[in-house]
């Protein structure tokens, strides 16, 4: 009886330490996807002067582990070619791939690793390493699913948008001029915006 009671009394304690195992696996557990380039947008939004200039990169490629019923996300990873950036001015796009930028010779990537995972009712905060002419320093992404379904082809498709905001001489960019009144010419915030749209990885 009493190797009876010990057995039996042992249960929970093992379902426990069972749970404790599986868990990392369960929130890690979701549907591979692969960033849609065509139906996806990677921008950028930096102070010049007086106004706001805005730009673009159109190479990359990029993977995501989602749930698509929660659209929690527990995987991250992108690549961004800098020779792609775009802002409509060819003078001001190769000043950019410049040393005094992008320097896209030396660095022809930028790239994000997400790390950490928290989830604030609607919105997710996921923090990685974000690399930019060979300094790596975290950044956080502010995420908001926007959901997920069948497209007309057949395909399963998810929508999210996502953004955040960096020092870019935290990454050793730092050329700017000074104006009259003491501003800067080029900002050093710089607002990245993510709209993305993700396949279902086959």
């Amino acid at each position: 009886m009493t190797k009876g009671k010990l057995k039996w009394g042992w249960l929970p304690v093992v379902a426990l330490l069972a749970g404790m195992l599986t868990a990392p696996e369960a929130r890690a557990a979701g549907q591979e996807w692969t960033i849609d380039v065509g139906h996806t947008n990677i921008g950028f939004s930096v102070k010049h002067m007086f106004s706001n200039t805005t730009g673009r990169f159109d190479q990359f490629s990029g993977t995501l582990t989602l749930d698509p019923k929660t659209g929690t996300l527990s995987a991250v990873r992108g690549e961004i070619n800098t020779a792609s950036v775009n802002t409509n001015h060819e003078k001001r796009d190769g000043h950019l791939r410049s040393p005094d930028f992008f320097n896209v010779e030396k660095h022809p990537t930028m790239t994000f690793v997400a790390k950490k995972f928290h989830t604030d009712g609607d919105v997710q905060h996921v923090t990685g390493d974000f690399t930019l002419l060979g300094v790596t320093k975290p950044v956080t992404f502010t995420v908001r699913y926007l959901g997920a379904g069948t497209d007309p082809w057949g395909g399963t498709r998810a929508g999210l948008t996502a953004t955040t905001t960096i020092d870019r001489r935290d990454f050793g960019m730092k050329w700017s001029k000074l104006l009259d009144n003491g501003g800067l010419v080029v900002g050093n915030d710089v607002t990245i915006s993510l709209e993305i749209e993700a396949m279902v990885k086959k």
